[in-house]
């Protein structure tokens, strides 16, 4: 029974193979589909007998990467050879020289560049990062092995159901904060929103479950606005001689989600949910641009558009070459409509990226040149010594989803910088003297300062001094990799001596204390004054900026870090193991938060989470295991560059604490509305506030107010209650605390 059942399981693999060639077409040459063909019975031999956590053969995984790569990024014979053996050195007997003596050079650099680092990192690197780097730096040789990733990428977020929840949280997470920027940066949008949804789907599975569930509501009531749209616009492009066809595309799962955090408004508020998209064979001898604007004309002589929606990428492409004309317009009922006008290879280009540029101007050659200024700015980070991992994350992320802003010089050059990039920023992006010497700059003619954030079509002329020299502080005001490598070269030898004159300081302070610097002392330290490494430490001591005149209460027993309190983690008896001496027990991958057990783990400042929010856990480099809410920017930097310390959490029972939340609200200035406001939170509701903003002007009041709240539930009662408020507006919680 066995064998029959891996027969009809290798038919289905030769199945497969048969039709992912054939799909290709005449994208594949005689050679390229003996090659290909070659590629699939290694694999098929290399990975024999192995099956996945899911239960089906091993080869289904690289037959499924090799389909994505052939049919949606639109590789040919090499990248679907390298996608088909991608796993075969990483996981089996064969070796790099193997593959290069039976595919050649090209086919052997690609899988080099996808198989993952050998060997043991330092405790303090994160084996993920190091891996990310290195698929950076071959990714500058030959962008085909991104490509390749993104699609082994997708096929395992499509397949995460047989994974443990620890291991969901760290891939889906990492997927959401390097691979999905990727493929947007590479113009893979169909890629990149399915990247998204995916992970926002394993990390809020029941709030994905909602949006989706209402999304798919409104689709079947509301698809008829499309059709009503679309009719006399069709009309009319037919009139025209237009050839084109009308799409109706809805909005992503995991953008109504960011635009709801985003504006802080319900499901029900966010209007661009549908939209309408023309794509049209352009007329010859017409550029694309002038049709363009046409069939814009023929829309906005039916419909009235919203002035500040347009977005013309058709005269200015973004930098991933995404081209496309947006407007959205007033419906025939009285709701905005966004509607999409792209040519045919606008739109082959939006769903294939680079691939399709390729096509269009017969050339191979990975190195496009809309994405040689981005390729530059990642060498800069990836050579960039001074990053530690979550500062590389951060960078990359930056370069990648923000890129494109247009910034004009004095004489009309453009230059493109990420978004919240500032005047300093741009002064080093220029040239390194120029940042040093800076002094501020003229923004369309007005002064602005060095930290002045820079918006897209700014022209700006920077404005020096040979008096200027760098300050320490400027890395407070730029955002660029290559801004804040520079600035730190001229303070090294500096930041040595402060940390030495720390070091020092702590060493005498100690010592009339009659004690000595130990590890146990800097780890109180950096826990009071929440400080990842010692030198930091040293050095905010030497710079005095950390006072230690407090020192024995620091050190004291009885210390906790300001108002926060300490959940205390039930794992369950029967995981209480005893190890010989000198052995590590292993972290437990998920957790109940209860109240019977004694250990302690810090509640996340960052983000301050409550009993009720989806949490994750994650054990820092001093051992401590802080509490972060799963959307937290910061927790899921930490689940991309460190997943092997993340814990899953759940909570279960909790103390009977009180925790510190914000929330924001407006509304409507009327006489005692402050006063209904603050009796309905300490009267009705029995809940404490810690402080109370209130501001108006023109009628309209916005404020914010601190509770201490016991739970989620309680804190969407209070908000309930406060929005059933004659005059209220708006009432949201603000997740991040910024507590002076």
């Amino acid at each position: 029974m066995s064998s029959a059942i891996n027969l009809t399981e290798d038919q289905e693999a030769k199945r497969q193979i048969d039709e992912i060639v054939k799909g290709c077409g005449s994208r594949l040459s005689p050679d390229d589909k003996k090659m290909v063909y070659k590629a699939f019975e290694l694999a098929m031999e290399a990975h024999k007998g192995v099956r996945r956590k899911s239960g089906e053969l091993y080869i289904m995984h690289p037959l499924a990467v090799a389909r994505i790569v052939a049919d949606e990024i639109m590789l040919r014979g090499v990248g679907i050879t390298a996608a088909l053996l991608h796993d075969v050195v990483e996981d089996t007997n064969y070796t790099l020289e193997d593959i290069q003596s039976m595919f050649g050079n090209k086919v052997a650099s690609i899988v080099d560049g996808l198989t993952k680092l050998e060997g043991v990192f330092e405790q303090t690197q994160s084996k993920q990062i190091e891996n990310f780097r290195k698929l950076l730096l071959t990714m500058v040789d030959d962008i085909r092995i991104i490509l390749i990733k993104l699609a082994d990428r997708l096929h395992n977020m499509r397949t995460l159901d047989s994974m443990p929840d620890h291991k969901k949280l760290k891939i889906a997470s990492e997927t959401l904060l390097i691979y999905a920027p990727l493929a947007q940066r590479l113009g893979l949008y169909k890629i990149k929103s399915e990247l998204e949804d995916l992970s926002f789907k394993y990390q809020h599975p029941a709030t994905y479950k909602e949006i989706s569930d209402k999304l798919h509501e409104y689709r079947c009531k509301n698809d008829w606005l499309i059709t009503r749209c679309s009719l006399p616009i069709s009309n009319n492009l037919i009139n025209k001689g237009y050839d084109f066809i009308p799409v109706s595309r809805s909005k992503s799962v995991y953008s109504i989600w960011r635009k709801m955090q985003k504006q802080r408004i319900p499901f029900e508020e966010v209007y661009d949910l549908l939209a309408l998209r023309i794509i049209f064979k352009p007329k010859p001898d017409i550029p694309e641009k002038s049709q363009c604007l046409d069939i814009y004309s023929v829309i906005t002589d039916l419909f009235k558009p919203k002035p500040e929606r347009l977005r013309d990428w058709v005269s200015v492409p973004k930098a991933n070459g995404y081209e496309a004309l947006h407007l959205t317009v007033m419906g025939p009922d009285g709701q905005w409509i966004e509607i999409q006008i792209r040519s045919e290879r606008m739109n082959e280009a939006a769903e294939r990226g680079v691939t399709a540029h390729w096509k269009y101007k017969g050339d191979d050659d990975p190195h496009l040149p809309e994405l040689e200024d981005w390729l530059k700015r990642i060498r800069e980070s990836l050579e960039n010594p001074e990053l530690n991992s979550l500062e590389f994350l951060d960078d990359f992320k930056m370069n990648t989803y923000s890129s494109g802003m247009m910034i004009f010089t004095p004489k009309g050059d453009m230059k493109l910088m990420p978004k919240e990039a500032t005047v300093l920023d741009l002064a080093f992006e220029i040239h390194t003297n120029l940042g040093y010497k800076c002094i501020g700059a003229k923004v369309n003619n007005k002064l602005e300062s060095l930290s002045h954030q820079l918006k897209s079509g700014d022209q700006v002329e920077i404005l020096t001094s040979e008096k200027q020299s760098p300050k320490y502080e400027w890395l407070n005001y730029v955002t660029t990799s290559k801004a804040k490598t520079r600035i730190k070269e001229t303070f090294k030898e500096e930041r040595k001596g402060f940390i030495q004159n720390g070091e020092k300081a702590l060493e005498e302070t100690l010592n009339m204390k009659k004690l000595t610097i130990n590890a146990k002392i800097l780890k109180k330290l950096q826990d009071y004054y929440n400080i990842e490494n010692r030198d930091e430490l040293y050095y905010r001591i030497g710079q005095k900026t950390i006072h230690l005149d407090n020192l024995q209460e620091i050190l004291s027993d009885k210390t906790t870090n300001k108002w926060v309190r300490y959940w205390h983690l039930s794992f369950g008896q029967d995981s209480i193991i005893k190890l010989p001496i000198g052995k590590k027990k292993k972290e437990p991958a998920s957790m109940n938060l209860s109240d019977d057990k004694q250990e302690e783990y810090n509640i996340g400042t960052c983000c301050n989470p409550i009993p009720g929010d989806d949490v994750v856990g994650y054990r820092n480099e001093r051992g401590k295991l802080i509490l972060h809410s799963r959307n937290c920017p910061k927790a899921i930097l930490l689940m991309s560059s460190h997943g092997d310390r993340i814990v899953s959490a759940n909570w279960t029972s909790h103390k009977v604490f009180s925790y510190l939340a914000k929330i924001t609200l407006s509304g409507i200035d009327q006489v005692g509305v402050v006063s209904k406001i603050t009796r309905t939170i300490s009267e009705d509701q029995n809940v404490n506030m810690r402080s109370i903003r209130f501001d108006s002007h023109d009628g309209i009041f916005e404020g914010s107010i601190y509770l201490y709240i016991p739970d989620t539930e309680d804190l969407n009662t209070v908000i309930k209650k406060i929005s059933d408020i004659k005059g209220i507006q708006t009432v949201a919680r603000q997740e991040r605390i910024n507590e002076k």
